[in-house]
């Protein structure tokens, strides 16, 4: 019985941190299926485009994100376990700064995302496809740097349910707005697209009115110049785990 106490009680801890992140990228994920899906509806041809960017092009980056967001997590971790509360929210402004610069660099990807295609011999219409739907998903790409920070900014200090909530609704908003601009507004692949940025920007800015709204005390301060000291460490960390 006391083991079966022991290990109740350790499972309850370990869900309790893991069940809003698994929430957060189901919902996250949900909502670039939800998209593909409306695409698909629209132009079986643009689906085949939308595809290909998402498995290349956003994948790619997705991945190096989460490996740098992973920095944030470990030193925002630090910073709560030797109390040095103000310092989460100097390491997270330092993750914006270093995963922004990362983003911008990786940016030509998209924008040139139909010559690249056309480079590794696919189909010219299908090239010209993704590359119009790749300058689509620049928004979105942008809008990841902070969800993910924040994410592991929250999680360190152990507000996991303002995460699984405010992804909740994210991925009800989507749904909402893929009907309406797709198939009410008649918007096309444009509306389909468009939903995805405009819920992906809605879980940045929900996660920005709760950190600012004074419900992490004290971890945010405010902005601070400190966030640009001591930088390089921050990039050295965010590099090594946005590679592995």
């Amino acid at each position: 019985d006391d083991l079966r106490t022991k290990v109740y009680e350790e499972s309850k801890k370990i869900w309790k941190i893991a069940l809003p992140g698994i929430v957060s990228r189901v919902s996250s994920f949900g909502t670039i299926v939800v998209t593909q899906s409306f695409i698909g509806h629209i132009s079986p041809h643009d689906l085949a485009g939308y595809a290909i960017v998402q498995t290349l092009l956003v994948r790619f980056v997705n991945g190096i994100l989460i490996g740098m967001s992973s920095a944030t997590e470990t030193l925002c971790g630090q910073a709560f376990g030797a109390k040095q509360y103000h310092m989460m929210g100097i390491f997270l402004q330092r993750s914006w700064l270093v995963d922004v610069v990362t983003m911008t660099v990786l940016l030509p990807v998209f924008l040139f995302a139909t010559p690249i295609f056309r480079l590794f011999g696919e189909e010219d219409s299908i090239a010209v496809s993704a590359g119009y739907i790749a300058i689509w998903f620049v928004p979105f790409v942008y809008a990841l740097i902070f969800a993910l920070t924040i994410q592991m900014y929250l999680q360190a200090q152990q507000k996991n349910l303002i995460i699984a909530y405010i992804s909740v609704a994210q991925f009800a908003l989507h749904i909402l707005l893929s009907l309406f601009f797709s198939f009410i507004l008649k918007w096309g692949i444009g509306g389909a697209m468009a939903a995805l940025n405009i819920s992906s920007w809605f879980v940045v800015l929900a996660e920005f009115v709760y950190i600012f709204g004074g419900w992490c005390p004290d971890s945010w301060k405010g902005f601070s110049k400190a966030a640009l000291k001591d930088i390089v460490p921050v990039v050295k960390l965010s590099m090594s785990s946005g590679v592995m």
